[in-house]
């Protein structure tokens, strides 16, 4: 049961609705089960969120803010942005699992438009920097090899020879792009 202090309740929530997607995904989530880990009334979360929507519009967000941040600080290396999506990934796997299921969120949501934008913006502008070709067409695809690389490794489909570290691993293949 998590403990909180006056005014930083959501803080709790979201941190508890993420454990409990890592565990068991964000279908088996409900704010029920959420005030219960948090041992908080079963109100509370729907005064924060609203409903679940809610809640997951919240998550996304935050993970999405994470991201930013994550590839802010990889710099203007392509390729270290591109281990910096991996290992945020992995790291914040329940934010990763809701972020790119907008059948879970609010899509529209202003502040998730924001965060999204944001966190876009630093993966195009890596990409523009490093390519200075077709700066949309770029991105996409190093956001499909990057994205595509971590839900292999989070699914475990990646070949036991890739070895366990997912940040040393994406610096090998990503980097395959680049020789």
């Amino acid at each position: 049961m998590a403990s909180y202090h006056h005014g930083d309740l959501r803080r709790v929530l979201l941190s508890t609705a993420a454990e409990a997607i890592a565990e068991s995904g964000p279908a088996a989530l409900s704010l029920r089960e959420l005030a219960r880990r948090a041992g908080v009334s079963h109100a509370a979360p729907a005064h924060h969120f609203g409903d679940k929507a809610g809640l997951l519009t919240a998550l996304a967000t935050q993970g999405f803010d994470l991201l930013a941040d994550a590839l802010r600080q990889a710099g203007d290396d392509l390729l270290d942005t591109g281990v910096a999506y991996v290992g945020f990934a992995v790291r914040h796997r329940a934010h990763f699992d809701v972020m790119f299921r907008p059948e879970l969120y609010r899509a529209d949501d202003p502040e998730l438009v924001a965060a999204r934008a944001r966190s876009g913006e630093l993966l195009r502008g890596g990409v523009a920097r490093r390519t200075g070709r077709e700066p949309d067409a770029d991105a996409l695809a190093a956001w499909s090899i990057v994205h595509g690389f971590a839900t292999l490794w989070l699914s475990g489909a990646l070949p036991p020879r890739v070895g366990d570290d997912p940040e040393a691993a994406a610096r090998t293949v990503i980097g395959r792009l680049f020789s």
